[in-house]
């Protein structure tokens, strides 16, 4: 199974008709696909109280996180897509990634070593942020803030979506170049997903 997350504000907007076009590319491959929009859920962010290290997932909080973890756990493919807010990605995103750090394990050395019990199960993701800017360091820090936590979960990040130049709502389906650019990452991820499946199995 594939999850497919984004996390913009907008209903419709950007973000979500890339994400559409993602998921029709990995149905084409014959993947199963769940589609989340952040926005449709109510969280709260990580507040770092640590009882996760010893309960293995978090107990502080009975929201709409307790129903994606599930969902996060069974899905060997993720899709992250975000817009650019403020050289970043948006509040939702950040708050659903940091609430992965339940899945941490540490060890009491100085300085501590850590794993993560996603990692090591051929988990594979594609992720993408949308700007309006015209220059990709002007989506500052958005895809790195993706790439780096879904790594050291273990993920393989296998296809990225910078896109630029794009505001108005939905504006994106009127480049088809980038709908397909979608649709083909969405095809790649569902194909590696199913081939290391395969192989594992």
């Amino acid at each position: 199974m594939i999850l497919a997350i984004e996390g913009s504000p907008r209903k419709d907007g950007n973000s979500h008709t890339m994400l559409k076009a993602i998921v029709g590319g990995a149905r084409e491959v014959g993947v199963p696909i769940q589609e989340v929009h952040l926005r449709d859920y109510r969280y709260e962010s990580c507040v770092g109280c640590e009882q996760c290290r010893k309960d293995k997932i978090c107990t502080k909080f009975h929201d709409g996180m307790t129903l994606l973890y599930p969902q996060i756990q069974e899905a060997k493919g993720l899709v992250l897509i975000s817009p650019v807010h403020n050289y970043n990605i948006t509040a939702w995103m950040k708050a659903f990634i940091d609430r992965l750090y339940c899945f941490y394990d540490f060890k009491k050395t100085r300085p501590r070593a850590w794993s993560s019990r996603l990692a090591g199960q051929g988990r594979k993701a594609v992720i993408g942020a949308i700007a309006e800017q015209a220059d990709k360091k002007d989506m500052g820090f958005a895809l790195e803030a993706m790439r780096l936590p879904l790594e050291a979960h273990g993920y393989e990040i296998v296809a990225e979506l910078p896109i630029l130049q794009l505001f108005d709502r939905g504006i994106i389906a009127k480049h088809p170049e980038l709908i397909e650019k979608a649709r083909m990452a969405g095809r790649t991820l569902a194909q590696t997903v199913q081939a290391d499946q395969r192989r594992l199995t």
